[in-house]
C-alpha cells in the first residue's frame, strides 16, 4: 500500500496523478487502463477540493493497493470535508441533450461507468470513497 497526505487543492492534482501514474507504471499497467484510472482519480480529487472544505483548505489522503498479482488496483480517498456520497447520486439523463440536462453529475457518472466498483462509507468524520479497476 503506498499513500499521499496532501492539501486538497487544484493546483495539486498533477502532484496526485503522478503519484497514481508512478505506481501504474512499475507495473505495466496498459495505457488505456491507465488514462481511465487517471480520469476517475482526477474527478474524484477535483471533487473534494472543490467542495469538501470550502472556503476553507483541508487534507486529502490518497492511498493505492494492488492486488498481490496486480490484476486489480484499488484507490481509496480520504477527506474529512462535509459528508457526501457520490454513489447515491443519482445518473445524468445522458438521452437528454447537453441543452435538457441538469448541470452537474457527469463526472462522476463516467468514475461509475469505467471503474469496476466505487464504494462510499462515513467512517469517524470521515470520506471514505474507493474506486476499484480490473487490470
Amino acid at each position: 500500500m503506498k499513500e499521499l497526505v496532501i492539501d486538497a487543492k487544484i493546483e495539486n492534482l498533477d502532484e496526485v496523478l503522478g503519484f497514481v501514474d508512478a505506481e501504474l507504471e512499475m507495473i505495466d499497467c496498459p495505457m488505456k487502463l491507465q488514462m481511465q484510472i487517471d480520469v476517475a482519480v482526477e474527478e474524484m480529487f477535483v471533487n473534494i477540493a472543490h467542495y469538501a472544505y470550502v472556503p476553507d483548505i483541508g487534507k486529502a489522503t490518497i492511498r493505492l493497493e494492488m492486488s498481490e498479482d496486480n490484476k486489480e488496483v484499488a484507490i481509496t480517498f480520504i477527506d474529512e470535508g462535509v459528508p457526501f456520497d457520490p454513489t447515491a447520486k443519482a445518473d445524468p439523463d445522458v438521452t437528454l441533450s447537453a441543452q435538457e440536462r441538469q448541470i452537474g453529475g457527469l463526472g462522476i457518472f463516467m468514475v461509475k461507468k469505467s471503474m469496476d466498483s466505487m464504494e462510499y462509507e462515513r467512517v469517524d468524520g470521515q470520506n471514505v470513497l474507493t474506486i476499484t479497476k480490473n487490470l
